[in-house]
């Protein structure tokens, strides 16, 4: 990965200096709270502090990991010990502080926040290798096993609150070294929001009830949602639900490398709007999946760009009708030259508990 990233800098900039915790990882593997990674031809080395450096020489296998003892005269030391000069930064995950503070304390280096290393960056992460894959397969199935159990656990009276925690529960118990985010579990007409937050609202017959969550494996995200309804569906949520998930399949059957973002959203927004809810689909359709859980490339009526083999999406259009009812079925796809591999294997017909 380091090698790909210098093809990107390079002959523009002489290094790059890697600061966000996301980023480090990526190319470390080790995860840490605080760090500078330098990248160059001419050598590459991670700077850490006390808590975490004898972590980071058994872990890191890239680079040199150095104690950052004085971390602003180590940097210093090193980019004269490279002959760097030009340096290129994170414009997109450094504050306006740390950029700032870089150009007070090494005055004598130019920095760039140009984009150049984001896009770099950008362009390596949205293309997932087989050993990231593994890692986003392995959370999503923590996170479908997470479902399997929160059916046996939906019944009158229970609160969404208590579905919320006891999904999270599961898959921290079932070894997720995290959330992929802040767990959705809305019902009735608190699921009309696309990121409603669970309440103390009890379940009651004929709810339909969205889950939204997902498991964090080795740094990398999962996410899927699904739509039940506690009881019997009414004519209204059914045709709603088999609308969404005709949307979501129509997406499904079309994406491809070579695909532009834009025509994905297309493919479902218009099985939407076909069916008289266009104005009930409020975001778009899906977001790349990673060591974040929103990354790029993203399926949206604005975006351009053009889907790779190696992309991670979700697929994940809904609808929501303000004091009624809302539907969102999600899954995370995994782009290929010839179509698509369905990372989620969890049912989607209607499930009526």
């Amino acid at each position: 990965m380091i090698n790909k990233l210098l093809e990107v800098i390079t002959p523009q900039y002489d290094a790059a200096l890697i600061i966000s915790p996301v980023n480090r990882r990526y190319f470390t593997r080790f995860d840490s709270s605080d760090g500078f990674l330098i990248v160059s031809e001419k050598g590459s080395v991670f700077f850490t502090d006390g808590r975490y450096i004898e972590a980071a020489q058994k872990t890191v296998t890239v680079c040199d990991c150095v104690e950052a003892v004085k971390p602003y005269e180590q940097i210093r030391e090193y980019f004269n010990k490279i002959g760097a000069k030009r340096i290129a930064v994170e414009g997109s995950k450094l504050t306006v502080a740390q950029y700032e503070r870089l150009k007070e304390r090494l005055p004598e280096f130019e920095f760039f926040a140009d984009k150049t290393l984001d896009l770099g960056l950008d362009g390596l992460r949205r293309v997932k290798t087989a050993k990231e894959l593994e890692f986003i397969k392995a959370a999503q199935k923590t996170a479908e096993d997470a479902f399997q159990h929160i059916l046996t656990v939906i019944k009158e009276g229970v609160t969404e609150r208590e579905l919320a925690l006891e999904l999270d529960f599961y898959m921290l118990k079932a070894g997720a070294e995290e959330l992929s985010f802040k767990t959705i579990a809305v019902s009735g007409a608190n699921s009309s929001m696309p990121h409603g937050v669970p309440s103390d609202k009890k379940l009651q017959k004929g709810d339909m009830i969205t889950l939204d969550f997902g498991a964090v494996c080795e740094g990398y995200h999962s996410d899927m949602t699904r739509t039940v309804v506690l009881g019997k569906a009414n004519s209204e949520q059914k045709k709603v639900y088999n609308t969404v998930l005709k949307a979501q399949n129509e997406c499904l059957s079309m994406l491809r490398a070579g695909v532009k973002c834009s025509d994905a959203d297309k493919a479902a927004r218009s099985v939407i709007e076909k069916a008289g809810y266009g104005d009930f689909f409020s975001h778009s359709t899906g977001h790349g999946v990673g060591l974040e859980i929103h990354e790029e490339p993203r399926l949206s009526s604005l975006v351009n760009d053009v889907l790779k083999s190696g992309n991670v999406v979700t697929v994940e259009p809904g609808i929501y009708i303000p004091g009624k009812f809302g539907v969102r079925i999600e899954d995370m796809a995994y782009i290929t030259d010839d179509g698509i591999i369905n990372l989620t294997s969890s049912p989607k017909e209607l499930i009526e508990l």
